[in-house]
């Protein structure tokens, strides 16, 4: 079993619990051990890089010092699409500023070593692990299926920090999910960000982003969405128990997790998938 440094965040092991632990178990499957990084603190995805931009960037600097020195590794995964920008932002100011490498290691207290390779969930899967593996391994293949990939904004952008192969129009998890036997939609709104960051003062406005992200995956023939952050998922999903009850003929779609969608077509006990903690029902799948 090879091991890989794993970064759950808060969210991994609390409100998304479902999306930790199917990542884990998938990857399992490929001989990958998620081994959490001993001790983990919080990365600071909150409004603390607009307030105190050094704490911002010492807070994941501080895990990634432990990767290399303390653990031994050079690869980490970290799935939360707001944990992978904050660690990869880190990096990419360290390396770039030498002051600010200066002063990160002041507060971290030791050198950091950030030759260290971040991967989100949809890395795991395509650059890690490789499509043709998973097509391989897939025992339930998702046929029929018709999904949009929705990334949102943080797993593309800013491109120089998040190093994605297109900021605008990805498609890693387009193939992951085609490699799973579903079909992948084209559709318009796979990088828009959902509002999550102001889900509790911009309220309106989350509902109104939400209806057009969601509107356009359904318009487009999706009959479910697969998103890769946690921020999204619950964002995308709570809020259309909110829009159906202003508005009865709102026709709600599913918001899943790309790694339980792995975890079904790798033929995981369903038991293991979470389904039930989603507030927009989740059809049978496989």
């Amino acid at each position: 079993m090879t091991k890989l440094a794993y970064y759950p965040g808060c969210s991994l092991h609390g409100t998304s619990k479902e999306m930790g632990e199917t990542a884990e178990a998938t990857a399992k499957v490929f001989g990958y051990e998620l081994t959490e990084i001993p001790d983990w603190n919080c990365c600071g995805n909150t409004a603390a890089h607009s307030i105190n931009r050094l704490l911002a960037d010492a807070l994941p600097a501080n895990e990634i010092a432990k990767i290399k020195a303390d653990m031994q590794l050079d690869t980490v995964v970290v799935p939360c699409a707001a944990c992978f920008s904050r660690f990869m932002t880190a990096k990419h100011e360290m390396d770039e500023n030498p002051q600010t490498r200066a002063d990160v290691e002041l507060v971290v207290g030791r050198a950091v070593d950030t030759d260290v390779r971040v991967l989100n969930l949809v890395d795991m899967y395509y650059d890690q692990i490789g499509v043709a593996a998973i097509k391989d391994k897939v025992r339930k293949p998702l046929a029929g299926l018709k999904v949009a990939a929705y990334y949102g904004c943080l797993l593309t952008r800013p491109p120089k920090v998040t190093l994605a192969e297109d900021p605008e129009y990805p498609v890693h998890m387009d193939e992951v999910l085609a490699a799973l036997g579903a079909e992948p939609v084209q559709w318009s709104y796979k990088t828009d960000c959902c509002g999550a960051s102001l889900a509790l003062c911009e309220q309106d406005m989350c509902r109104d982003l939400i209806r057009k992200i969601v509107g356009n995956a359904r318009e487009c023939g999706a009959d479910i969405i697969s998103a890769a952050c946690p921020l999204c998922q619950v964002n995308l999903d709570t809020r259309q128990v909110d829009i159906k009850a202003a508005d009865p003929s709102w026709q709600q779609v599913p918001i899943v997790f790309l790694s339980q969608l792995v975890a079904t077509a790798l033929g995981l006990p369903a038991s293991e998938m979470g389904w039930k903690r989603h507030m927009v029902p989740v059809p049978a799948l496989g």
